[in-house]
């Protein structure tokens, strides 16, 4: 069965493209587009396992961002504020002068812990996000 393509068009800034190529180079792709393909593939993969996160976790968020970016550091404030309830503790340090690096723990709903993954993951002047859950039922088994 034949596929049919898409073509697309995107802007990204010259070193974020210069970086991509490189990294593809080193992983021996063919094209940018087999790269980005990769990339939109695992992309989707990774939104798949976070809505399949429910039941009680334990969980960290880790977060770079541009802290020299108008707002967004009070933008960031103001998301874990409204979620106090899950927040156990949180952690920030300046990079250098422009990147901010900050961990959130939290312990609570899956659903809620999702929601407030997402909502920092889509800020503008966040550079990188990761999410990293556990269920309460396995924190205390031993393998």
């Amino acid at each position: 069965m034949e596929k049919k393509l898409m073509r697309i068009g995107i802007s990204l800034p010259k070193e974020l493209l210069n970086k991509f190529d490189k990294t593809l180079m080193k992983r021996g792709y063919s094209s940018r587009s087999e790269g980005i393909r990769d990339a939109i593939r695992t992309y989707n993969q990774h939104y798949e396992w976070m809505q399949q996160i429910r039941g009680k976790r334990a969980a960290t968020i880790s977060v770079v961002y541009d802290c020299s970016k108008k707002g967004v550091s009070s933008t960031l404030a103001n998301i874990q504020h409204e979620y106090t309830d899950l927040i156990n503790s949180s952690v920030r340090f300046h990079i250098n002068p422009d990147s901010c690096f900050e961990v959130v723990i939290l312990q609570g709903e899956g659903e809620k812990i999702i929601e407030i993954a997402e909502k920092i993951l889509s800020l503008k002047g966040v550079k990188h996000s990761r999410l990293t859950t556990i269920s309460e039922e396995k924190i205390g088994k031993s393998t």
